[in-house]
């Protein structure tokens, strides 16, 4: 599958999560594909945690951030330290868990 038929995958709508961009109009963002890859997670393990999607969804993720990488890099979404540091922790004890 080419970059074009996996970045059809994406969705943008207004009443889905805010409008951030999704897989296949279902509620899982771009981002949060994303950061489960960033936090360690490999592919089989999001694909046997979110059953709903599919490997070409993960890559669908990756070719939007590849195409679009500003969407993700605006200040005003940056987090705080103290809840970035959260966030962190959070996805440590989710990966430890695996």
């Amino acid at each position: 599958m080419d970059t074009q038929e996996l970045l059809k995958r994406i969705t943008i709508e207004p009443d889905t999560c805010h409008g951030k961009p999704c897989i296949r109009g279902l509620r899982y963002p771009v981002d949060l594909t994303l950061e489960l890859l960033s936090s360690g997670m490999s592919m089989k393990e999001i694909l046997a945690d979110y059953e709903d999607l599919e490997r070409e969804d993960i890559l669908a993720a990756l070719a939007f951030l590849g195409s679009r990488p500003d969407s993700f890099l605006h200040a005003d979404q940056l987090l705080p330290e103290p809840e970035l540091q959260q966030q962190r922790e959070r996805f440590k004890a989710l990966s430890e868990q695996r």
